[in-house]
């Protein structure tokens, strides 16, 4: 199966499977405060082909315990949010037993 290129295709494709949620940054958001109960489920990386500004990195996540699934999206290197960054190194990047 050929994977879609651009952002906005991944995350119409992640609705699709039900990652319904918006888990960037927000007033009540369950994932800013408890990010322990979210795993990682698929990351995606895009590289802007002329403009560093457009490098992405996307999240699927899921929790059990909020039952729910949803996606962060964060830029990386330079473009990077520093708290969205540190919200990352959180996450469970393979399920818990």
């Amino acid at each position: 199966m050929e994977l879609p290129d651009t952002l906005s295709q991944v995350i119409d494709r992640l609705r699709q499977q039900g990652y319904t949620e918006d888990l960037n940054r927000h007033e009540d958001n369950p994932l800013w405060l408890n990010p322990d109960a979210y795993e990682v489920d698929e990351v995606y990386r895009f590289e802007g082909l002329t403009n560093p500004d457009d490098e992405s990195i996307l999240y699927a996540l899921s929790s059990v315990h909020y039952q729910l699934k949803g996606v962060l999206v964060n830029g990386y290197g330079p473009s990077a949010d520093a708290d969205t960054a540190a919200l990352e190194q959180r996450l469970h990047r393979w399920p818990v037993e």
